[in-house]
Protein backbone atom coordinates (compact mmCIF):
# COMPACT_ATOMS: atom_id res chain seq x y z
CA UNK A 1 0.00 0.00 0.00
CA UNK A 2 1.36 3.21 -1.43
CA UNK A 3 0.34 6.67 0.82
CA UNK A 4 0.77 9.84 -0.79
CA UNK A 5 0.85 12.41 1.79
CA UNK A 6 0.33 15.27 -0.10
CA UNK A 7 -3.14 13.95 -2.21
CA UNK A 8 -3.81 11.40 0.97
CA UNK A 9 -4.73 8.22 -1.41
CA UNK A 10 -3.45 4.90 -1.38
CA UNK A 11 -1.74 3.54 -4.79
CA UNK A 12 0.74 1.40 -5.37
CA UNK A 13 1.55 -2.21 -3.48
CA UNK A 14 3.46 -2.44 -0.47
CA UNK A 15 6.93 -1.32 -1.05
CA UNK A 16 7.87 -4.72 1.41
CA UNK A 17 5.79 -7.34 3.07
CA UNK A 18 7.14 -9.28 6.30
CA UNK A 19 5.33 -12.21 7.47
CA UNK A 20 5.18 -13.99 10.33
CA UNK A 21 2.59 -16.47 9.96
CA UNK A 22 1.90 -17.43 13.69
CA UNK A 23 0.82 -13.83 14.40
CA UNK A 24 0.86 -11.01 12.34
CA UNK A 25 1.87 -9.54 9.01
CA UNK A 26 3.45 -6.19 8.85
CA UNK A 27 3.25 -4.15 6.22
CA UNK A 28 5.32 -1.78 5.52
CA UNK A 29 5.02 1.45 3.37
CA UNK A 30 6.18 4.89 2.87
CA UNK A 31 4.43 7.96 4.68
CA UNK A 32 6.14 10.80 2.88
CA UNK A 33 10.28 10.08 3.62
CA UNK A 34 9.54 7.89 6.29
CA UNK A 35 9.11 4.18 6.41
CA UNK A 36 5.85 2.69 7.91
CA UNK A 37 5.47 -0.69 9.52
CA UNK A 38 1.97 -0.87 10.24
CA UNK A 39 1.30 -4.65 12.49
CA UNK A 40 -2.10 -6.12 11.46
CA UNK A 41 -3.16 -8.91 13.61
CA UNK A 42 -3.95 -11.91 12.45
CA UNK A 43 -6.98 -13.97 13.75
CA UNK A 44 -6.73 -17.65 14.23
CA UNK A 45 -9.94 -19.43 12.35
CA UNK A 46 -11.11 -21.58 15.91
CA UNK A 47 -11.25 -17.64 17.21
CA UNK A 48 -13.15 -16.23 14.25
CA UNK A 49 -15.83 -19.17 14.45
CA UNK A 50 -15.81 -19.12 18.17
CA UNK A 51 -16.41 -15.13 18.26
CA UNK A 52 -19.30 -15.83 14.86
CA UNK A 53 -20.78 -18.38 17.44
CA UNK A 54 -21.22 -16.56 20.14
CA UNK A 55 -22.99 -13.51 18.17
CA UNK A 56 -25.38 -15.97 16.39
CA UNK A 57 -26.43 -16.51 19.82
CA UNK A 58 -26.99 -13.41 21.22
CA UNK A 59 -28.77 -12.37 18.39
CA UNK A 60 -31.48 -15.12 18.73
CA UNK A 61 -31.19 -14.58 22.50
CA UNK A 62 -32.17 -11.03 22.09
CA UNK A 63 -35.07 -11.78 19.67
CA UNK A 64 -36.70 -14.59 22.13
CA UNK A 65 -36.41 -12.29 24.93
CA UNK A 66 -37.76 -9.26 22.19
CA UNK A 67 -40.88 -12.17 21.13
CA UNK A 68 -41.50 -12.69 25.12
CA UNK A 69 -41.88 -8.48 25.67
CA UNK A 70 -43.03 -7.28 22.55
CA UNK A 71 -45.56 -9.51 20.60
CA UNK A 72 -48.56 -7.99 21.80
CA UNK A 73 -47.01 -4.41 21.58
CA UNK A 74 -46.29 -4.91 17.71
CA UNK A 75 -49.93 -6.49 17.16
CA UNK A 76 -51.09 -3.21 18.39
CA UNK A 77 -48.48 -0.97 16.60
CA UNK A 78 -49.81 -2.74 13.50
CA UNK A 79 -53.34 -2.21 14.10
CA UNK A 80 -52.99 1.92 14.84
CA UNK A 81 -51.38 1.97 11.96
CA UNK A 82 -53.82 0.23 9.54
CA UNK A 83 -56.51 2.46 11.23
CA UNK A 84 -54.64 5.25 10.72
CA UNK A 85 -53.86 4.58 6.92
CA UNK A 86 -57.63 3.08 6.38
CA UNK A 87 -59.02 6.57 7.36
CA UNK A 88 -56.55 8.48 5.14
CA UNK A 89 -53.79 9.19 7.59
CA UNK A 90 -49.87 8.65 6.82
CA UNK A 91 -46.99 7.01 8.08
CA UNK A 92 -44.01 9.47 9.76
CA UNK A 93 -40.53 7.92 10.24
CA UNK A 94 -37.48 9.38 11.63
CA UNK A 95 -34.25 8.66 13.50
CA UNK A 96 -30.54 9.14 13.49
CA UNK A 97 -28.04 7.31 11.47
CA UNK A 98 -28.61 3.60 11.37
CA UNK A 99 -32.20 4.21 12.53
CA UNK A 100 -32.56 6.50 9.80
CA UNK A 101 -31.70 3.81 7.44
CA UNK A 102 -34.33 1.76 9.06
CA UNK A 103 -36.83 4.48 9.23
CA UNK A 104 -35.96 4.83 5.30
CA UNK A 105 -36.57 0.79 4.94
CA UNK A 106 -40.01 0.92 7.28
CA UNK A 107 -41.22 3.43 4.75
CA UNK A 108 -40.15 1.92 1.64
CA UNK A 109 -41.83 -1.47 2.27
CA UNK A 110 -45.02 0.34 3.03
CA UNK A 111 -45.17 2.61 -0.01
CA UNK A 112 -43.80 0.09 -2.07
CA UNK A 113 -44.70 -3.83 -1.51
CA UNK A 114 -43.44 -6.03 0.94
CA UNK A 115 -44.45 -9.33 0.36
CA UNK A 116 -48.65 -9.61 -0.80
CA UNK A 117 -49.26 -7.48 -4.08
CA UNK A 118 -51.65 -4.36 -2.52
CA UNK A 119 -52.38 -0.72 -2.77
CA UNK A 120 -49.35 1.49 -2.05
CA UNK A 121 -49.69 2.74 1.44
CA UNK A 122 -48.82 6.33 2.53
CA UNK A 123 -45.08 6.99 4.73
CA UNK A 124 -42.47 9.25 4.14
CA UNK A 125 -39.58 8.79 5.73
CA UNK A 126 -38.50 12.62 7.12
CA UNK A 127 -34.53 11.60 7.15
CA UNK A 128 -34.29 11.83 2.95
CA UNK A 129 -34.70 15.49 2.37
CA UNK A 130 -31.09 16.73 2.82
CA UNK A 131 -32.50 20.45 1.73
CA UNK A 132 -35.26 20.01 4.60
CA UNK A 133 -32.80 18.80 6.93
CA UNK A 134 -29.52 20.98 6.48
CA UNK A 135 -32.07 24.14 6.42
CA UNK A 136 -33.55 23.75 9.75
CA UNK A 137 -30.54 22.42 11.31
CA UNK A 138 -28.96 25.44 10.41
CA UNK A 139 -31.54 28.23 10.74
CA UNK A 140 -33.19 26.60 13.93
CA UNK A 141 -31.61 23.69 15.32
CA UNK A 142 -30.65 19.90 14.73
CA UNK A 143 -33.08 18.89 17.44
CA UNK A 144 -35.76 20.26 15.39
CA UNK A 145 -35.12 18.49 12.04
CA UNK A 146 -38.60 15.79 12.02
CA UNK A 147 -39.95 18.22 14.51
CA UNK A 148 -40.32 20.98 12.13
CA UNK A 149 -41.46 18.64 9.25
CA UNK A 150 -43.87 16.85 11.19
CA UNK A 151 -45.42 20.32 12.07
CA UNK A 152 -45.82 20.63 8.34
CA UNK A 153 -46.88 17.90 7.05
CA UNK A 154 -48.54 16.12 9.55
CA UNK A 155 -52.37 15.92 10.88
CA UNK A 156 -54.29 14.66 13.71
CA UNK A 157 -54.75 11.12 13.47
CA UNK A 158 -51.57 10.32 11.76
CA UNK A 159 -48.64 8.31 13.13
CA UNK A 160 -45.38 8.81 14.05
CA UNK A 161 -42.68 6.52 14.77
CA UNK A 162 -39.38 7.16 16.14
CA UNK A 163 -36.70 4.80 16.50
CA UNK A 164 -33.55 5.26 18.64
CA UNK A 165 -31.25 2.64 19.93
CA UNK A 166 -31.14 4.77 23.08
CA UNK A 167 -34.42 6.20 23.68
CA UNK A 168 -33.38 9.41 23.98
CA UNK A 169 -32.38 11.33 21.23
CA UNK A 170 -33.18 14.75 21.24
CA UNK A 171 -34.46 15.09 17.46
CA UNK A 172 -36.40 12.45 18.06
CA UNK A 173 -37.64 13.03 21.58
CA UNK A 174 -38.77 16.48 19.94
CA UNK A 175 -40.56 14.73 17.02
CA UNK A 176 -42.84 12.90 19.31
CA UNK A 177 -43.96 15.57 21.03
CA UNK A 178 -44.94 17.50 18.62
CA UNK A 179 -46.82 14.46 17.47
CA UNK A 180 -48.14 13.99 20.82
CA UNK A 181 -49.90 18.00 20.72
CA UNK A 182 -50.66 17.58 16.85
CA UNK A 183 -52.81 14.41 17.63
CA UNK A 184 -51.01 11.64 16.51
CA UNK A 185 -50.31 8.51 17.34
CA UNK A 186 -46.88 7.55 18.31
CA UNK A 187 -44.67 4.91 17.91
CA UNK A 188 -40.60 4.60 19.29
CA UNK A 189 -38.71 1.95 18.66
CA UNK A 190 -36.00 1.80 21.51
CA UNK A 191 -33.43 -0.15 23.69
CA UNK A 192 -33.95 -1.38 27.03
CA UNK A 193 -34.75 1.21 28.82
CA UNK A 194 -37.02 3.02 26.07
CA UNK A 195 -35.33 6.17 27.80
CA UNK A 196 -37.17 9.59 27.64
CA UNK A 197 -39.22 8.02 25.00
CA UNK A 198 -41.03 5.55 27.05
CA UNK A 199 -43.16 8.62 28.15
CA UNK A 200 -44.08 10.20 25.07
CA UNK A 201 -44.76 6.66 23.11
CA UNK A 202 -48.40 5.20 22.73
CA UNK A 203 -46.73 2.29 22.14
CA UNK A 204 -42.95 1.48 23.35
CA UNK A 205 -41.33 -1.15 21.17
CA UNK A 206 -37.98 -1.67 23.72
CA UNK A 207 -35.70 -4.36 22.55
CA UNK A 208 -34.44 -6.08 25.52
CA UNK A 209 -30.56 -5.16 24.71
CA UNK A 210 -27.98 -3.10 26.08
CA UNK A 211 -25.74 -3.12 22.60
CA UNK A 212 -26.75 -1.23 19.56
CA UNK A 213 -26.16 -4.07 17.22
CA UNK A 214 -28.76 -6.24 18.84
CA UNK A 215 -31.24 -3.58 19.37
CA UNK A 216 -30.70 -2.53 15.42
CA UNK A 217 -31.08 -5.74 14.32
CA UNK A 218 -34.24 -6.47 16.69
CA UNK A 219 -35.59 -3.51 15.17
CA UNK A 220 -35.58 -4.62 11.81
CA UNK A 221 -37.32 -7.75 12.77
CA UNK A 222 -40.05 -6.20 14.63
CA UNK A 223 -40.82 -3.26 11.61
CA UNK A 224 -41.04 -6.32 9.22
CA UNK A 225 -43.46 -8.36 11.02
CA UNK A 226 -45.38 -5.39 11.50
CA UNK A 227 -45.26 -4.48 7.61
CA UNK A 228 -46.58 -8.54 7.20
CA UNK A 229 -49.37 -7.63 9.51
CA UNK A 230 -50.37 -4.11 7.60
CA UNK A 231 -49.82 -5.83 4.54
CA UNK A 232 -52.08 -8.35 5.25
CA UNK A 233 -54.47 -6.06 6.29
CA UNK A 234 -54.97 -4.39 2.79
CA UNK A 235 -54.30 -7.37 0.62
CA UNK A 236 -57.18 -8.31 -1.86
CA UNK A 237 -58.73 -4.82 -1.19
CA UNK A 238 -59.26 -3.28 -5.04
CA UNK A 239 -57.39 -0.65 -5.87
CA UNK A 240 -56.46 1.11 -9.32
CA UNK A 241 -53.11 1.28 -10.77
CA UNK A 242 -52.15 4.43 -12.26
CA UNK A 243 -49.60 4.48 -15.32
CA UNK A 244 -48.81 1.73 -17.68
Amino acid sequence: MYVDSTHGFCGDPAVGVDVDASTSETFFCTFGPWLVDIPIAMHNDDDSLDEIGRQFDDAADTLRRARERLAERAARAAEMIVASLRDGGCVYLFGNGGSAADAQHFAAELVGRFLIERRPLRAVALTTDSSILTAVANDYDYTTVFARQLAGLGRPGDIAVGLTTSGNSPNVLAALAEARRMGMKTIAFTGDSGGRCATLADVLLNVPAAGSPRIQETHAVLYHIICSLIEKAFAGHPWHRTGA
